[in-house]
């Protein structure tokens, strides 16, 4: 680990301060991991767990989460579980218990790509050192993303957390040096490209306040499936969030997003549209998700992804409609 400042700051005014060489530490849950095999080497430390930027609250229009509630207290609030269990699933399927009660929400969405080739200093990576090449493509790349790869890198994005919020339409409000601005949580990932390393929609000094999320009485019909090698603390080979507008039988509207497969989390809106006016069945389901993997760039190792995505995104359509 490189040697850094620590300074820990008292109001959001003095955070947004922080230069390009430093990072924001909450819970520092992904951060400290990659400054110990030096992928991250911030001059300075800027510890934010002192601002005011923490609760939880729902009225008629949204829930507003602080972007310093940590995970495992907001898959726990009761006004989440009933109204957005899709995003109460997606927290308590990430990680382990004792990193749930140290991560942010903020720091959950700004953690970076478990590529294993991004991780080791010693291979080249586009992510890490733009120019110099990416060996998954000829390597090991069965984790890695079928859907909105480049020709400059195909890690996938690794927050559950991210791929309920995109679905569920979630907006993010950033406050930096130029004011507070809000960005819709989807636009605010960004496709490799031909720039990997810059994977977020974010300036310096800017950091994460607060997450809105609209409330609409349906998404209480929403479900979070996350399919891996081990139940514990793995990465999503592929994982669905959905959710569902019913009337009866008939499907009204629908929300549709993948993780574990893109190089963001992915929106499926063609899936949400094959829905609509749908009859509940198993079999609308499974031919709505035949759409899921339209544009599929499948590597060596990773085709298979292709079959389980369509395959997860039917089996989490199925739930969330209460035919399972």
């Amino acid at each position: 680990m490189k040697a850094f400042v620590y300074r820990p700051v008292q109001s959001t005014q003095e955070a947004t301060t922080a230069g390009s060489q430093s990072a924001f530490i909450a819970g520092g849950t992904n951060l400290v991991d990659l400054m110990k095999i030096d992928v991250m080497t911030p001059s300075e430390l800027v510890d934010i767990n002192q601002l005011p930027l923490k609760g939880v609250t729902l009225n008629t229009e949204e829930l507003r989460i602080g972007a310093l509630e940590r995970m495992a207290q907001v898959a726990e609030r009761p006004e989440v579980v009933q109204e957005f269990p899709v995003i109460s699933q997606a927290l308590l399927k990430s990680a382990s218990a004792q990193l749930r009660n140290m991560a942010s929400i903020g720091g959950n969405l700004m953690q970076r790509t478990r590529c294993g080739y991004f991780r080791d200093v010693e291979t080249p990576c586009n992510k890490r050192n733009p120019g110099s090449g990416c060996p998954a493509f000829e390597g090991e790349n069965r984790m890695h993303a079928i859907l909105g790869v480049s020709d400059a890198c195909c890690a996938t994005h690794p927050s559950d957390l991210a791929v309920a919020l995109v679905a569920l339409d979630a907006t993010i409000t950033l406050q930096g040096p130029n004011g507070t601005r809000s960005a819709k949580l989807d636009d605010f990932y960004l496709l490799p490209g031909n720039t990997p390393d810059r994977e977020h929609d974010i300036q310096p000094g800017e950091l994460i306040t607060e997450v809105k999320v609209p409330r609409q009485p349906w998404y209480r019909r929403s479900v979070y499936l996350k399919i891996r090698d081990r139940e514990s603390y793995e990465f999503a080979l592929c994982s669905a969030a959905v959710a569902l507008q019913l009337d009866g039988q008939i499907v009204r509207d629908a929300r549709v997003a993948a993780g574990g497969v893109g190089t963001k989390p992915w929106r499926l809106p063609d899936v949400a549209e094959a829905l609509i006016g749908k009859q509940v069945s198993k079999s609308a389901f499974e031919t709505a998700a035949e759409q899921a993997a339209a544009g599929a760039k499948p590597l060596k190792q990773n085709a298979f992804k292709v079959t389980l995505l369509k395959r997860t995104i039917a089996r989490a359509l199925i739930q969330a409609g209460g035919i399972a």
